[in-house]
């Protein structure tokens, strides 16, 4: 019972001042960590403050001093019992490092349905062109294709210390982004198609790169066919297979193969692993426009082909690599203990009942 109002409010406004500091700061920056001595501070006072609330809930003839406490432990109501669900910050590097490739090996069954779909397709392609050279017209869209193999080497190197490209490297390298990264989006989004558009992408592209793979190689030009492909082939041919992994995926959820969810929970349990892994695409094709421009279009005596295959079996290594291991051996979350990664609380200080992240301890995310 409070005998003497204003002596009360005195002696408890430095608390709740201190309490409203506390929340401002946080509020400001939502992503801030607590450390543990401030997570146990903001107890007591959000303790405090509230027993104060109920004190003088009794007295009409303050009720500016209710509301403001009212509404002071509201908010830290919020912040105590809302902590866990925070938005996370994007870190760009942690998602380079571990959410990209870690999505990719949670979904590598379907990566393998998009690899074997193109590989099918290559297949395909290179034997229609040993059997019948003549349907490399309606196998190879693009005209320089059309061209016999021997001849284009020969024009390639030919052209010595010329630059074909000078001053337009920047322009064809955004071309070959953007026209990627459309096909891409395309291979992706085909998964709406129950996936049936998606394996026709998959299966047309290998068609044409097993095709041209056999001209070459059918005409002795296995080098530089090398030397051509190698440098950016190996970034953005996965690319387009990374692509139809999420388009696939996209369709797994749609047909709902050995699952009984609704179609709504499918769709959100694959929602994030498909945008991060077209994000991830995009990124690839970038490189891989970049390499293509100011590298791959430049043949001997430019540059060496063996270094040119050099260069692509490089970059074929470390992508493998980057997939297979990159963001391992991460700290697994355990559930949650008294001690540990939680806290328990209450205002007769038994430990129980308030559950509050503490921001201090090592590894809290």
């Amino acid at each position: 019972m409070i005998i003497d109002l204003q002596k009360f409010i005195r002696g408890e406004q430095p608390f709740w001042e201190e309490l409203e500091q506390v929340l401002a700061r946080q509020e400001r920056d939502p992503y801030r960590r607590m450390s543990f001595d401030d997570i146990q501070r903001l107890h007591y006072l959000y303790q405090r403050a509230s027993a104060d609330l109920a004190k003088i809930d009794t007295y009409a003839t303050e009720q500016a001093t209710h509301d403001y406490l009212e509404s002071l432990v509201g908010r830290a109501y919020g912040l105590v019992y809302g902590a866990r669900q925070k938005p996370v910050r994007f870190a760009p590097l942690r998602w380079l490092w571990r959410i990209f490739p870690n999505a990719f090996r949670r979904r590598r069954a379907a990566f393998a349905l998009s690899l074997s779909v193109m590989l099918l397709g290559s297949l395909f392609g290179g034997a229609a062109i040993l059997f019948d050279p003549e349907a490399k017209a309606i196998l190879m869209p693009f005209p320089h294709l059309l061209m016999d193999p021997s001849e284009r080497v020969a024009q390639e190197e030919d052209a010595g210390e010329h630059d074909r490209l000078e001053g337009s490297k920047s322009t064809f390298s955004a071309f070959l982004m953007t026209h990627n990264t459309r096909v891409s989006i395309l291979v992706l989004a085909l998964g709406m198609t129950w996936g049936i558009g998606t394996v026709l992408v998959l299966f047309s592209n290998g068609v044409m790169l097993g095709a041209v793979a056999a001209d070459y190689v059918r005409a002795g030009e296995s080098l530089f066919l090398a030397g051509w492909l190698l440098p950016h082939g190996v970034v953005e041919i996965p690319a387009i297979l990374l692509a139809g992994q999420a388009g696939l995926l996209l369709a797994g959820a749609l047909i709902g193969v050995a699952s009984n969810k609704p179609m709504a929970d499918r769709l959100r349990t694959v929602g994030p692993d498909v945008v991060t892994l077209i994000g991830g695409v995009a990124l690839m094709l970038v490189w891989a426009g970049v390499v293509e421009a100011f590298f791959s279009q430049y043949h001997a005596p430019i540059i060496a082909y063996e270094i040119k295959i050099a260069f692509g079996a490089a970059e074929l290594l470390l992508l493998v690599l980057f997939l297979r291991y990159a963001g391992r051996g991460g700290r697994k979350i355990a559930p949650a203990r008294q001690g540990k990664g939680m806290q328990r609380a209450t205002a007769d200080g038994t430990n129980k009942g308030l559950l509050l992240p503490m921001g201090g301890e090592k590894g809290n995310g």
